[in-house]
């Protein structure tokens, strides 16, 4: 049965992030190597970019590589930064043809030379899409982003930019890597996990969790649908109590 009837257009997550575990797991289980996961990943990807266009999310930011995933084995790490290469090249069609605009969020300045070309390229040829973005959280680490902010706020602070007094919650979403996106409706992870593992810990502050035990390479625009349907069931109290939403 296609669930996606089930999905209300009208209550619909401006922001979906998504956790993508579950690769490595997924091709233990078919005797392979991890790479082989990976490679079966960037399938379930274009599933959920395309089931996210079609419904009208506006914002879909996927978690494609921490900045605690470069201690990984070193073949690993090169396999993930040419499959990456790869889908990008391949992929920029399907963008542009949906109007999908491409952002990338980390210490982008940390990735190899032939990925952060790759990707300077598709962001700048997509730069003017409107449909949805699709952000990649590439080297990043939500604490990391939190320094940086601190750091960044505190030198204008220093140099009367900014007043201290003033600092808010607008002043610090301002200087996150996150400044041009909503925060974030649902967060979903693949795999049976439950945790954040330092995924964009300011921005879910008001987010609703959504856990799947589905390996990411046999996550399907289904399963999407299920996670949406679930986040539509769900009452987004934001402090407040039942009778003061009614």
């Amino acid at each position: 049965m296609d669930l996606k009837n089930n999905v209300l257009k009208k209550a619909l997550p401006k922001h979906i992030a998504i956790i993508m575990d579950g690769n490595g797991r997924w091709a233990k289980q078919q005797g392979m190597l991890r790479a082989f996961g990976h490679e079966n990943g960037t399938k379930s990807v274009k599933q959920t970019v395309e089931a996210c266009a079609e419904l009208g999310v506006e914002n879909l930011t996927l978690y494609a590589f921490s900045t605690e995933n470069w201690n990984r084995p070193k073949l690993e790490v090169q396999t993930l930064m040419k499959l990456l290469v790869s889908a990008l090249k391949k992929e920029i069609k399907t963008l542009q043809e949906n109007n999908i605009k491409l952002s990338a969020i980390g210490s982008l300045n940390t990735l190899p030379k032939k990925v952060f070309k790759e990707l300077s390229e598709v962001m700048e040829s997509t730069k003017q899409n409107t449909r949805m973005t699709l952000t990649l959280a590439l080297s990043y680490g939500s604490r990391e982003e939190i320094i940086n902010t601190v750091k960044e706020i505190s030198i204008k602070v220093k140099n009367n930019i900014i007043s201290a007094e003033n600092i808010d919650e607008s002043i610090i979403n301002e200087h996150l890597y996150t400044r041009n996106l909503p925060d974030v409706d649902l967060l979903i992870r693949t795999s049976g996990e439950q945790r954040i593992s330092n995924f964009l810990l300011w921005q879910i502050a008001y987010a609703e969790l959504y856990f799947t035990s589905v390996l990411w390479p046999d996550f399907t625009k289904q399963h999407l649908y299920e996670a949406i349907i679930e986040y539509q069931k769900r009452e987004r109290r934001f402090g407040k109590t039942s009778e003061q939403l009614s």
